[in-house]
């Protein structure tokens, strides 16, 4: 395989992360050299990748298995680098991979879920960005808890880094057999809601733990009007030393970048935006309509809470629940309702229920 160089300028003058449709893939792992700069020669080669990540660190949830070749193998991603003109992105845990990464001009360090997840870990990591002008992506949390993954975001604002941006790669759930880690679409379009300047970008090589799935995942993440994806690729997926079931080779990542349908995330046509006002406006009433029961609804577990304390019966009723949920998820299913939507909705008034119980004197 013969690489040449390329010289050609940069797609975009500002910071790549800002790019809408950056696409972020390269291996799971760095193995070798030449497994690295292959890979990248053909990333680069499908003119549809911006950046080149391979893990460099890659301790296993299990001890024992392949765990990465450490620093030396950031020469290889400066040399791919180079080579193909591709930016280049890493995962960081610790004060020393920074150091390490930015002394090899890595463009874009990136934290894992498993260090998003322990504030230590981030603000380590946050101290050895303090004064530097890195460029920054936060996965989400193992845990689907947003308040950590905020507080990522706020430790790496407060030392001063301004191009900052998010991963979504799913969430860990016990028993879970469709996903290796469910989306829970609910928690990035939240962060999407606090922080509409940071761009975020999905990661549907973790969210799938397979190649099946990835279209449909990348797909859905267009449609919710995401800035980008972050998939892995290796040059022959078969062999690859870590999570070698979600990686793609780059000729399968182009045919699925091709696949991929693109939406305007607005118009200014008349037509449209006269029927979306009027449907807004529906969805205005509908809600105060909503909230008008929802109290009146609480109004009545306030009563039964009284009930409750006169006869000295305990708040919580977990039969009645099981009941109202029984109840509940059977109408909602057939109103074209989805049982985690009933689940969750439920879960919330009957914590609110409990809470307002509780609070009877």
């Amino acid at each position: 395989m013969e690489l040449k160089e390329n010289n050609v300028e940069p797609k975009v003058s500002a910071n790549i992360i800002y790019k809408k449709g950056l696409v972020i893939a390269g291996p799971c792992s760095a193995e070798t050299e030449q497994q690295v700069l292959h890979t990248a020669s053909e990333l680069a080669h499908t003119g549809k990748v911006d950046v080149l990540r391979a893990g460099i660190w890659k301790p296993r949830t299990n001890p024992g298995g392949f765990e990465g070749i450490g620093t030396k193998a950031l020469s290889w991603l400066s040399k791919a680098k180079q080579l193909t003109g591709l930016k280049t992105a890493v995962e960081v845990a610790t004060s020393k991979h920074v150091e390490d990464a930015i002394s090899f001009d890595v463009d874009i360090l990136w934290i894992g879920a498993r260090t998003t997840v322990n504030p230590f870990s981030v603000q380590q990591i946050a101290d050895a960005l303090k004064d530097t002008k890195q460029t920054v992506l936060i996965k989400n949390p193992v845990n689907p808890d947003i308040k950590l993954w905020i507080g990522a975001v706020e430790r790496l604002q407060k030392v001063g880094i301004e191009n900052i941006g998010l991963i979504h790669r799913g969430f860990t759930s016990y028993g879970n057999t469709e996903y290796r880690n469910v989306p829970m679409w609910q928690i990035p379009i939240e962060m999407k809601r606090l922080y509409p300047d940071l761009p975020i970008i999905c990661d549907p090589s973790h969210i799938c733990g397979n190649r099946t799935g990835l279209l449909s995942i990348a797909q859905k993440s267009v449609d919710l009007d995401f800035d980008g994806l972050i998939i892995e690729s290796h040059y022959d997926p078969d062999t690859a030393l870590t999570d070698k079931n979600q990686q793609l080779s780059p000729q399968d990542l182009n045919v699925l970048l091709g696949k991929l349908i693109y939406k305007k995330s607005n118009t200014n046509e008349e037509g449209f935006v006269k029927q979306l006002e009027h449907l807004r406006e529906q969805i205005n009433h509908l809600d105060e309509e909503l909230i008008s029961l929802i109290s009146t609804r609480m109004k009545v577990a306030k009563d039964i809470g009284e009930i409750k304390k006169n006869s000295k019966i305990t708040v919580l009723q977990a039969n009645r629940y099981n009941e109202i949920l029984e109840r509940a998820i059977k109408k909602g299913t057939e109103v074209g309702l989805s049982e985690e939507f009933i689940k969750s909705y439920l879960e919330s008034i009957h914590i609110e229920s409990i809470r307002i119980q509780n609070n009877i004197a």
